[in-house]
């Protein structure tokens, strides 16, 4: 451990920061899976209310896709750009 660089402990953190980002994308896409097994059931239930459930099932897979899409930008800034290297002495 004493070897180790501060470059190289900045940028295993990042990969690490990075993948449990990734398991929150992952969170995400159980989300919206939840959210249209439920529009499903609401059409399924009451075919004429369809056209209101199909426009409310589409905001929330809107907000659930704009967590996951912050969790790739941010992911992807750690592991390629990586500006927490620059901070270091």
């Amino acid at each position: 451990m004493e070897n180790l660089s501060p470059e190289a402990f900045v940028l295993g953190m990042s990969a690490l920061a990075a993948s449990c980002i990734g398991i929150a994308a992952a969170g995400v896409g159980i989300g919206q899976s939840m959210i249209g097994a439920k529009a499903v059931e609401g059409v399924a239930r009451q075919p004429e209310a369809g056209g209101d459930i199909l426009k409310t099932m589409v905001v929330g897979q809107a907000i659930a896709e704009t967590t996951g899409i912050f969790c790739f930008i941010i992911a992807m800034g750690l592991v390629f750009i990586n500006p927490l290297v620059g901070l270091l002495p």
